[in-house]
């Protein structure tokens, strides 16, 4: 199981063969309460004008997220899920990477909300999400 003391590269592997493979998603740093990865934009999260595409960057602010609920519940017993996305696409970019940070704003028992801030590399924001991470005790997937 993961926790905060669970090394960067241990998080990083758990994405093999996941979504957040396929769209390069790279964790950076993980402490409580706070999540940062960056993404590339290329052929795998552009949209067919040749920019980033709203979906990738949905899907990176909910990767962690989720990924910072995570680090702070007990996963033997519960599980994360997204629960409510809001995002705004305010700029775009058309090459290199995203940076996304994740700070929590709520810890409750049952929810965690979180604002997401996606930047390019010289700092210009390009989406600002809010995540609602449910927490619910584990059980079986059907």
């Amino acid at each position: 199981m993961i926790s905060l003391n669970t090394p960067i590269e241990q998080l990083n592997a758990m994405n093999k063969n996941t979504l957040m493979d396929q769209l390069g998603i790279e964790y950076l740093e993980a402490k409580e309460g706070y999540v940062k990865a960056k993404m590339p934009v290329d052929s795998r999260t552009k949209q067919p004008f040749d920019i980033l595409h709203g979906g990738a960057s949905i899907a990176l602010a909910e990767t962690i997220a989720s990924l910072g609920s995570a680090l702070l519940v007990d996963m033997e017993k519960n599980d994360v899920r997204g629960a409510a996305v809001t995002a705004n696409h305010i700029g775009a970019i058309a090459r290199g990477y995203v940076y996304a940070e994740a700070n929590l704003i709520h810890k409750g028992s049952i929810t965690h909300v979180w604002d997401i801030e996606i930047k390019d590399q010289g700092g210009y924001r390009v989406s600002v999400c809010r995540i609602t991470v449910i927490i619910i005790p584990k059980r079986e997937i059907k």
